[in-house]
C-alpha cells in the first residue's frame, strides 16, 4: 500500500463513520472479512486456530486481537489504542421544538467542540436506535440519514453588529438546529425514526422506538486542500485518521507476539463510562484471555502499548500559543507527546522505543510539550498504562483546528504514521530497552 491508497481508502472510511457506533461497525465488518472470530462477554470463549478475534462492548468500543502462532502464553503483547468519538451535539431525548413556524432539534453539547464551526453547516443525523421488534425483543440499529437535515443559521451581521469583535455563544439559546418548516400536523420524531430504519433494515419489524443516541455531524466529504494536495479537511479527523491507521497496522501485522488493538468509546467527555477507556473492557478481556494472574503481569510488564491521538501542530497564525521550541509541523512527521505531569503517558523509555521503531524506516518523529501557560489535554494512554502496568507512548498525527466540526491535518503525515504502526506490529523483535 502506498501514500495515494491508503489516502483514498482513508476517505472512504470517513465518509462511512459519522459516529463511533459506525465507526465499530465497520472495524467489525473489517475483522470477519480478516477471518477473526467473534467473542462475546456473556459467554464462553473458545480460543483455537483463528485468523483473530474481535470482541464489542455497548456498540461503540471494540477490541481487535491477534494471538502469536507460537506459545501465545509466553509471548509479550503489541498494543495500540484510539478512540473512536468525536466532539459533536447529541441529540435530546425530547427532540423537538417549536419556534416561529420552525421545527428545531433539542441538542446537547458532546465534548469541547469549538462551537462557532458548527454554525452554517449541512448536518446530517447519525448514531444508535434502540427499538422493539415485533418478536419482542430489543434490536439496536445503527442508522445514518446520508444527507444534510439540520442547519444553525447564524444570525445576520446587520442584527449583531459586534459579532466579528465580540461574539459569544449560549448553548442552551443558540445551538437549535433547522429541520423543517411547522406543518399542520404535528411532527413525530419517532415516526422520522421509524422510516429511516425501514429505509436501512426493510426486512425488520418495528413496533415502538424506546430510545437512541443520535449525533448531529457535518456531511461534507473529505477533501484534499492546498495547490499541490498537501493537506486533507475533514470531520472527526479527531480521532478517526488513529483509528483507520490501526485496523490498516493489525491486519497487515505479523504474528510473531500478540497483537491487539482497541478502539474505544467516550474519550472526549473523559472516557469514565461502561464503554470507556477507565471501564473494565480492556482488562477483562486479557484476563480472560490470560487467566493467570502472575503470567498475566509478566507479559504485560514486557508489552508495549501505543496510544495514537491527534497532535497539536503548530498554528502559523497563532505560534505564540506554543512552545517555542516544540513546533510540530504538518507533512514532517508523526508526533510523540509529552507531558511531566504524565497527562501524556510517555516517558523517555518509552518514547526512545518508537524513535528507533520510526528510524528503521527514515521515518521523521517530531515531539510535542505544551505552553507552560495552557492546560494540556490527555488520552486514553495514561489511563491504559495506569491500568495495566504496561509502558506506554502517546503519539499521533499533527493537526490544526482540534475539535473544529471540520479539521485539517497533512496529506502525507497519516501514511507515515501507519508505516511505523505496521512495523510495530509485524518486526521480528522490538528494541530492547537495556537498564
Amino acid at each position: 500500500m502506498n501514500s495515494k491508497q491508503f489516502n483514498k481508502e482513508f476517505f472512504d472510511f470517513l465518509q462511512k463513520c459519522p459516529t463511533p457506533f459506525h465507526t465499530t461497525e465497520y472495524l467489525k465488518n473489517a475483522f470477519q472479512e480478516a477471518g477473526f472470530t467473534a467473542l462475546h462477554e456473556d459467554r464462553d470463549w473458545e480460543i483455537g486456530s483463528s485468523n483473530g478475534y474481535y470482541c464489542i462492548r455497548d456498540n461503540g468500543t471494540i477490541i481487535g486481537i491477534k494471538l502469536a502462532e507460537n506459545l501465545p502464553m509466553k509471548k509479550a503483547w503489541r498494543m495500540t489504542a484510539a478512540h473512536s468519538d468525536s466532539p459533536s451535539l447529541q441529540i435530546k431525548p425530547n427532540p423537538l421544538k417549536s419556534s416561529e413556524a420552525m421545527q428545531q432539534l433539542c441538542v446537547e453539547v458532546y465534548g469541547g467542540p469549538l462551537l462557532a464551526t458548527w454554525f452554517d453547516r449541512d448536518l446530517g443525523i447519525g448514531g444508535r436506535v434502540s427499538v422493539l421488534a415485533d418478536n419482542d425483543t430489543l434490536r439496536t440499529c445503527v442508522i445514518d440519514f446520508k444527507r444534510p437535515v439540520a442547519i444553525i443559521p447564524s444570525l445576520a451581521i446587520h442584527l449583531d453588529r459586534n459579532a466579528n469583535k465580540d461574539h459569544s455563544i449560549e448553548k442552551q439559546k443558540h445551538l437549535y438546529p433547522l429541520i423543517c418548516q411547522t406543518v399542520e400536523k404535528e411532527i413525530s420524531f419517532d415516526e422520522i425514526l421509524l422510516q429511516q430504519i425501514k429505509n436501512e433494515y426493510p426486512d425488520l419489524v418495528v413496533c415502538k422506538i424506546l430510545g437512541f443516541d443520535l449525533f448531529c455531524y457535518d456531511t461534507n466529504p473529505p477533501q484534499f486542500i492546498g495547490l499541490n494536495n498537501d493537506f486533507i479537511a475533514a470531520g472527526r479527523l479527531d480521532n478517526l485518521v488513529s483509528c483507520f491507521i490501526g485496523i490498516k497496522a493489525i491486519l497487515n501485522g505479523g504474528t510473531e507476539e500478540n497483537s491487539l488493538f482497541l478502539c474505544s468509546n467516550h474519550e472526549e467527555i473523559g472516557s469514565a463510562s461502561f464503554a470507556g477507556a477507565k471501564g473494565n473492557f480492556l482488562s477483562t478481556v486479557l484476563e480472560r484471555l490470560i487467566p493467570e494472574a502472575s503470567l498475566r503481569s509478566k507479559l504485560l510488564h514486557q508489552s508495549c502499548l501505543l496510544s495514537m491521538d491527534n497532535a497539536h501542530a503548530v498554528h502559523p497564525n497563532f505560534p505564540e500559543k506554543h512552545d517555542p521550541e516544540h513546533l510540530p509541523m504538518l507533512n514532517h512527521g508523526p508526533v510523540i507527546k509529552h507531558n511531566a505531569n504524565q497527562r501524556y503517558a510517555t516517558t523517555s523509555k518509552t518514547a526512545a522505543i518508537y524513535k528507533m521503531i520510526a528510524g528503521k524506516l527514515n521515518i521523521p518523529v517530531q515531539e510535542f510539550a505544551m505552553n507552560n501557560d495552557l492546560a494540556c489535554g490527555s488520552t486514553i494512554g495514561p489511563i491504559a498504562a495506569t491500568n495495566l502496568g504496561i509502558q506506554t507512548v502517546d503519539l499521533g498525527v499533527p493537526s490544526l483546528a482540534m475539535h473544529s466540526i471540520r479539521e485539517t491535518i497533512g496529506s502525507q503525515d497519516p501514511y507515515m504514521l501507519y508505516q511505523t504502526i505496521a512495523h510495530f506490529y509485524s518486526c521480528a523483535a522490538l528494541p530492547r530497552v537495556v537498564s
